[in-house]
């Protein structure tokens, strides 16, 4: 059973978003002006009368054109492990979603940062590397550097659209939805035109764990098969989420998702998940193994209560591991959490990262 906490009129316009429609129709209007809006702020940048901010580190801009969520924090995660397995000393910076910041840049680094301080994704990354958040990425970049001065490498995570930040390296993270009716806010999903995509250095795929896997394990790439023109920009390569490990919120145990689903067979599970697409979270749930009697999507960045979770009718209430940042103290002995790492179709991408970071110039 599939359950949904938002609106019809949402719902419709989600649907319209990937196939077009009437409502979509209606709005197109509004989306020549985002157009004109996106146009207006490349040209400012593009004929000097506004300058990007160029940091003494390389920057590498990690973003997508759809809105909402297309696997970027995984990817995040597993680049910042990719870069300091090969000598480098990653920092990330964001916006910050749904935090209110002031004038100061926040910034952490830890097991126990809380999701309230800097926003469910950061939280989550700042477990792996430093992290500060600011609506100005210079500012939040200039913050980092100066309370982490062993930094390296800066990631600007959804930095894709904040052109005041230069960027050496621009990697956009795209799913199965590709660009849906191929239409910007609000009448479509893009953020940019879809031609955006041509100028970025790569295109990483995000695609459904049900389809044909590449072999390797999903901590390190497998063999290339991309079959991409190396002097073609963006170099594609096909990433695809796959379960790692279940972990229980209370306790923190941890097991393999094979031993978790046949030691939880016959109880009643909900899968539940506040991101930006839902569906691929359940999906994953259900290759995985793991039948969930009912799933709920509640909306992006929702802040999950105790009541609404003890309200769930299950014996066990499985989640994504962005919701489970906010809900580690709850006292509900049924939550657990699933945790997944990206495996990829090009064993020399993170080396191609590498490589193209040391010969990038000193500002």
């Amino acid at each position: 059973m599939v359950k949904k906490r938002h609106s019809t009129l949402t719902d419709t316009l989600l649907r319209q978003w990937q196939s077009g429609g009437r409502l979509s129709d209606l709005l197109l209007p509004l989306s020549w002006i985002t157009r004109l809006a996106v146009t207006i702020r490349k040209l400012r940048y593009k004929r000097g009368l506004k300058q990007a901010s160029r940091l003494p580190v390389p920057v590498i801009v990690v973003g997508n054109i759809f809105v909402g969520g297309t696997g970027k924090t995984p990817f995040v995660l597993s680049l910042l492990a990719a870069l300091r397995q090969r000598g480098w000393q990653p920092g990330v910076i964001s916006r910050g979603y749904g935090v209110k910041v002031g004038h100061e840049a926040r910034h952490g680094y830890g097991e126990q940062i809380d999701a309230a301080y800097l926003g469910d994704e950061p939280a989550m990354l700042a477990r792996a590397a430093p992290v500060a958040i600011h609506p100005d990425r210079t500012r939040a970049a200039r913050c980092l550097l100066q309370q982490y001065p062993d930094t390296t490498v800066i990631i600007a995570d959804d930095g894709l659209q904040h052109l005041a930040l230069g960027r050496d390296i621009e990697i956009a993270v795209q799913d199965s939805r590709g660009i849906g009716n191929g239409r910007l806010l609000p009448a479509g999903p893009l953020r940019e035109p879809a031609t955006r995509l041509d100028s970025v250095d790569y295109l990483v795929i995000n695609t459904p764990a049900e389809a044909p896997a590449t072999t390797g394990p999903a901590t390190e790439s497998p063999p290339a098969r991309s079959g991409v023109d190396e002097h073609n920009k963006p170099r594609r390569v096909l990433m695809q989420l796959l379960p790692t490990r279940m972990v229980h919120l209370r306790s923190g145990q941890s097991m393999p998702p094979e031993q978790w689903a046949t030691a939880h067979q016959g109880q009643r599970i909900a899968a539940i998940a506040g991101i930006g697409h839902p569906p691929r979270f359940f999906s994953t749930v259900s290759h995985a193994g793991i039948t969930a009697q009912q799933t709920i999507a509640f909306p992006d960045h929702h802040a999950f209560s105790e009541d609404e979770l003890r309200a769930i009718d299950a014996d066990i209430v499985l989640m994504t591991a962005k919701d489970a940042a906010k809900c580690k103290a709850m006292q509900d002995e049924r939550l657990w959490s699933m945790e997944v790492a990206p495996r990829f179709s090009d064993a020399a991408f993170f080396d191609r990262i590498a490589e193209q970071l040391k010969s990038l110039p000193v500002y």
